[in-house]
């Protein structure tokens, strides 16, 4: 997987690519909290019967993984991890406007806004 971040057992679960990492990195800087991780989540809902949470958090939880590249932290929970294994966290730049996407490789199909998938 190009642009993987690595999980603290070095085998890489979850991509994070340059344009998010540099997305994040200013976010985090306009906050002025140095403590903050971006974290990600998967929830029951949506159009396509999961969807994706993203959310910054200073708190790293017993049951979260973390994944770091290039001084960020991406932080999952457990739970949300089975459905975000090889998956790729980016940031898009698009007419619609600018988001945080991820590729996810588990996902057998997604809705047309981007947060929502099945499997």
């Amino acid at each position: 997987m190009p642009d993987g971040a690595t999980h603290e057992n070095s085998s890489p679960v979850l991509g994070i690519t340059e344009n998010a990492v540099d997305r994040l990195k200013a976010m985090i800087d306009g906050e002025g909290n140095p403590a903050l991780k971006f974290r990600i989540t998967v929830s029951g809902g949506g159009c396509s019967g999961f969807q994706y949470g993203f959310d910054f958090d200073e708190t790293i939880n017993d049951d979260d993984l973390t994944f770091e590249r290039d001084g960020v932290t991406v932080v999952v929970d457990e739970v949300s991890m089975q459905f975000l294994g090889g998956a790729q966290l980016d940031f898009k730049k698009e007419l619609i406007g600018s988001f945080f996407a991820l590729e996810n490789p588990n996902a057998s199909s997604t809705c047309g806004c981007g947060t929502s998938f099945s499997i």
